[in-house]
Order: C-alpha cells, then sequence, then structure tokens
C-alpha cells in the first residue's frame, strides 16, 4: 500500500469536516488509501461522548456542537493544528490502544522539532508541558497520593477519536499560535482549572504551516499505510 495520503484542508468549518470523514469512514472499501486530513477550525466549542454540559461554564457567542468522538469538552480555533487519521487499524495490524500512543508520539516528536518537551499524563489522553520549563528533559515525577496530576502543566495538545469498524476518524489538536480566552469559558477536558497553553505562550515563533508539515510528516512515519 502507499503511504498515508496527506491533505491540506486550510481553515473549514467543523460541522462539514466531520461529517465528510464520516462519509469517508462509511464508504471506504479494503482499498481505499488511509487518509490524514490537515487543518484549522472558526471558534467552536464541541462536546465529545463523555460531555457534560455543566463543562460549559459560559460559550457566549462561540457554538456548541455535539459530536462523536470520545472525551469531553473542547475548544477549536484559529491558530491551531487540527490533524484528522483516517486509518484502517485492522489493515495496519494494531489495536486502538497502540493508535493513541502513536498520536501521542507525533505530538511529542513535533513539539521536540521545537526543543519543547512534551509529556503524558497517565488516564489524560493529550500531550502536556511543564509551565515553569517546557524546554526542560526532565521526566515527570507525578503527583503525591491524591495531588493534583496537572500541578505544573499545561495542555497544548488535546485528542479525541471515533473507531467504527476498525476504521478511525477525528483526531487531535496542537495549540501554535491561539487566542486562548475561549478556554476560560469550559472545564477543558472536563478538569474544572486546567491550564491550556500553546507554543506562543510558551515561548515558541513557530508558523502554523511549519508546524503542520512537521505533525504532518510525523503522523505518516508513525502510522503506516
Amino acid at each position: 500500500m502507499p503511504g498515508l495520503e496527506i491533505s491540506r484542508l486550510g481553515r473549514v468549518d467543523y460541522l462539514p469536516t466531520v461529517e465528510a470523514m464520516q462519509r469517508y469512514t462509511a464508504e471506504r472499501g479494503p482499498g481505499s488509501p488511509d487518509q490524514l486530513w490537515l487543518c484549522e477550525h472558526p471558534p467552536v466549542f464541541t462536546q465529545g461522548l463523555a460531555g457534560k454540559a455543566e463543562h460549559v461554564l459560559a460559550a457566549g457567542d462561540i457554538p456548541v456542537v455535539q459530536t462523536n468522538r470520545g472525551g469531553q469538552v473542547t475548544y477549536h480555533g484559529p491558530g491551531q493544528v487540527m490533524a484528522y487519521p483516517l486509518i484502517d487499524l485492522q489493515r495496519a495490524g494494531y489495536y486502538v490502544k497502540e493508535y493513541v500512543y502513536r498520536l501521542e508520539e507525533a505530538v511529542i516528536r513535533t513539539l521536540a522539532h521545537w526543543n519543547v518537551t512534551g509529556h503524558r499524563v497517565a488516564s489524560a489522553p493529550g500531550i502536556y508541558v511543564r509551565l515553569d520549563d517546557p524546554f526542560s528533559h526532565a521526566a515527570l515525577t507525578g503527583p503525591a497520593p491524591g495531588g493534583d496530576p496537572f500541578r505544573g502543566l499545561g495542555k497544548i495538545s488535546a485528542l479525541g477519536i471515533k473507531v467504527h469498524r476498525h476504521r478511525t476518524y477525528h483526531g487531535l489538536a496542537l495549540n501554535v499560535a491561539m487566542d486562548l480566552e475561549p478556554y476560560d469559558r469550559i472545564n477543558p477536558c472536563g478538569y474544572a482549572g486546567l491550564k491550556t497553553v500553546d507554543l506562543l505562550t510558551i515561548g515558541v515563533q513557530a508558523a502554523f504551516d511549519d508546524v503542520a508539515e512537521v505533525l504532518g510528516q510525523q503522523l505518516r512515519a508513525l502510522l503506516p499505510a
């Protein structure tokens, strides 16, 4: 099979993009190519299957869209790279847990391109950075029993996927240079007070297109088609 086909969609509305992913997933056959769609969205809050209405504190003028991805509420907006892999996991030969690991690894490797160290937090999908020193390579020590697992961390990448008949859609978001104020209107991913950051706020000047290119190539390498 050829490698993952990458499409750059530009800035596109969220709901029609999801509907297009659903159509491709429903209609694809055994020989259909795996694809990766890279884009950004106008401002929108999205609720996953586990989403609770009380986690949307004050949506204001930003629409809230119910969706069938995993996870809870998050925000998408300009300056955030969206990556939507459309993968046949059965053909690729690995399971959902491995798929999630590979998505997170692609973000970690993308951040490393700008010398930023990304971290995983147990039972909290996505990638986080140290707020005091995002360039430190030291491993996280973890909280004391009963402590805050996000203490000293900011979330820079959110992940929410859907798998239908071994085929994936939805995906991940990587924050580059955004207006972060809308995150104050929600409990991001269901966690009250969770700090959300982008590359710009941690001191990295990176062009959106450059980050999208690096992330796309890392996903292409880690999601063999």
